[in-house]
């Protein structure tokens, strides 16, 4: 793992430059700003063990990281530092997007609860912004509703929120400012509380994951998003990465695994989970309640929920986590393409082939094989459908990637184990013996055609007839058996 680099902002975030987002905080603790740490890497980086205040097992950020902090006079003191960012969405694309400390989402805060948190946002977008706490409790004009509760940060200014982590729980933070652009440029982080204590509700997990669900809508051979998208977006992410750019999550055989995820997409996502059963333990608005725990494999998160499932990770293999949406666990697609399954196509592909040298045949079979060919496309696009598995393309791509359980994975160890190998007889494979005989339905009896004299054979009757009323127009009734 590199660590995240330091970087000090040059320029207007002296004391006579600072703007103050609250009036309790006094001018001394705010002399010198904690030193903004910025990541760009795209990978997975190790969990932050505290070095300092309450003590807490932490989470490890789906292909992000751990935001660093400093403690001032018994006050944890985080710099988020709100700029342009370029993020590789998977291998072979980057977008450039708007975000926090070098990355898109940005770094993911871990407090207790009980801290006293003092956060520093300087903007460095070319236009006003703020942050919402989603979630906490916190006094009125810290909640980042710009207009509402504060005055707009301006480009080049810093603004300081302060508050106490009141509650344990998964929350998110994002912008209440020109939100349609910035939180479709990428502009959002996680934020965890632990508990302080033993807590009732909370359990205590070995492997602890957070990522959250986010959708861009990125023209082929562009990098910028549409901000004006309402529904029509081609890039469904995680933590603003598509598989196969998403790790993938690793844990121990036996281990109690937590997994929390936030939606800030435009739309519901039901998370799958596969080889495993799950409960959900905790939402935005808390603990859930045991009495209102059930086993499931897919659960529903609506815009602007949060979702925090648990599990017993007790079936070794390599198993599939993904939304059940099939358009999301797919990439960059165009919205106006025809069906074209059946359609003979042969005669189409050598005359325009003639004129387009690269051009192919798409959908007549199906798209499956969309999976395994490399077709021209411009560049920074990715494929439709991709990523290959031990056993050929995965055909898959957006909010798609695996759970890997291992009985020797160590205990604390978050490396990728490669893909397993299964045991003799415990995989599908191709049947070429003779098939089994199907059961065949009865047939009916055969019925003679009338002869003169002879009466026709009477209609089988139809057991347990049902009478039909249908009313008519004007309130006349047929009756009809």
């Amino acid at each position: 793992m590199t660590p995240p680099r330091r970087r000090f902002l040059a320029g207007g975030l002296g004391a006579a430059g600072l703007a103050v987002a609250a009036s309790t905080v006094s001018r001394a603790a705010l002399s010198a700003l904690p030193e903004p740490v910025l990541q760009e890497r795209p990978d997975t980086m190790a969990p932050l063990v505290p070095p300092t205040g309450r003590p807490y097992r932490p989470v490890v950020t789906l292909n992000g990281w751990t935001l660093p902090w400093r403690m001032r006079a018994g006050v944890k003191e985080f710099h988020l530092v709100a700029e342009p960012v370029l993020r590789e969405i998977a291998p072979g694309m980057t977008a450039r997007l708007w975000g926090y400390n070098g990355q898109s989402p940005g770094p993911t805060i871990e407090v207790v609860e009980g801290d006293r948190v003092r956060l520093f946002v300087t903007n460095r977008l070319p236009e006003p912004t703020t942050v919402h706490w989603h979630g906490q409790r916190l006094p009125n004009g810290m909640d980042g509703v710009a207009g509402l509760n504060q005055p707009h940060i301006p480009p080049g200014k810093t603004f300081v929120y302060e508050f106490e982590a009141r509650r344990p729980g998964s929350f998110m933070y994002h912008p209440h400012a020109d939100e349609m652009v910035q939180m479709a440029m990428g502009m959002m982080g996680f934020w965890v509380t632990h508990p302080r204590r033993p807590h009732p509700l909370i359990e205590p997990v070995e492997r602890d994951f957070c990522f959250l669900l986010i959708a861009y809508d990125v023209e082929p051979g562009a990098s910028v998003p549409k901000v004006t998208t309402m529904l029509d977006f081609n890039l469904w992410t995680w933590n603003s990465r598509a598989f196969p750019g998403i790790d993938s999550l690793n844990v121990r055989l036996g281990d109690r695994v937590r997994i929390r995820f936030g939606n800030l997409t435009m739309t519901n996502h039901p998370i799958h989970l596969h080889g495993h059963e799950f409960t959900v333990t905790g939402t935005d608005g808390g603990p859930t309640p045991r009495a209102g725990r059930w086993p499931e494999v897919t659960t529903d998160v609506a815009v602007g929920q949060m979702r925090q499932i648990e599990f017993v990770a007790d079936e070794e293999g390599d198993w599939a986590f993904h939304c059940h949406k099939s358009h999301h666990t797919m990439n960059a697609m165009g919205h106006r393409v025809s069906t074209l399954m059946g359609v003979e196509q042969r005669d189409l592909v050598e005359r325009i082939g003639r004129l387009i040298p690269d051009y192919m045949a798409m959908g007549q079979n199906g798209m499956a094989d969309m999976a395994e060919m490399e077709m021209p496309r411009p560049d920074i696009t990715l494929p439709m459908m991709t990523g290959t598995g031990p056993f050929g393309a995965v055909g898959m791509g957006g909010m798609f990637t695996t759970l890997k359980v291992r009985r020797d994975q160590r205990p604390g160890d978050h490396s990728d184990p490669g893909w397993i190998r299964q045991p003799p007889g415990t995989q599908a494979f191709e049947w070429t013996g003779a098939l089994p005989a199907s059961p065949v339905s009865p047939s009916p009896p055969a019925t003679r055609p009338a002869t003169a004299g002879a009466s026709a054979p009477s209609p089988p009757t139809l057991p347990d007839a049902v009478e039909l009323q249908v009313r008519k127009p004007g309130g006349a009734h047929l009756g009809h058996h």
